[in-house]
């Protein structure tokens, strides 16, 4: 089937970008997820909210961590379920500048689609930092690696 990505953006993008950047204290931005077929899924404030778009990888703009637990169809229903809706621009202020833990139930930024879409409780209360911090640290469990190497071998 393939391997599904984490795509992390570190460019320099535009005064949204760097707006993330300076809150979360992080080189990262905005996070795509990357699916074996080419697609990359996410939710972004300048498409308009959830869509997939082939994106020409730039290892200058992206860090990529490998998901070998990820789950294709838990990621492909989400996306089927959310495509087209809006970004999520209360969900930003009151879930990420505000600690209040609102947001939309239809529309979802780029961290909250990319953290439901892998299976994760309160996917609001991710950031693009955290998500990738997240990942790399399920990633280092003995099990995973043991899964990845089995499936490679």
């Amino acid at each position: 089937m393939g391997l599904i990505y984490l795509a992390l953006y570190k460019g320099k993008g535009r005064l949204f970008n760097r707006l993330i950047r300076l809150w979360t204290g992080s080189k990262y931005s905005h996070c795509e997820l990357v699916m074996p077929d080419g697609r990359w899924l996410s939710a972004s404030a300048m498409d308009g909210g959830v869509r997939a778009k082939r994106i020409e990888l730039n290892l200058a703009h992206w860090d990529l961590i490998a998901l070998p637990w990820a789950n294709h169809g838990r990621i492909n229903a989400l996306f089927q379920q959310h495509e087209g809706r809006g970004y999520d621009w209360p969900g930003i202020l009151f879930s990420q500048i505000l600690p209040i833990a609102r947001h939309s139930k239809r529309r979802k930024f780029c961290s909250e689609f990319c953290a439901a879409a892998l299976g994760f409780e309160q996917p609001q209360r991710f950031n693009p930092a955290l998500l990738g911090e997240v990942v790399q640290r399920i990633n280092r469990l003995p099990f995973v690696q043991l899964g990845h190497s089995l499936t490679e071998g």
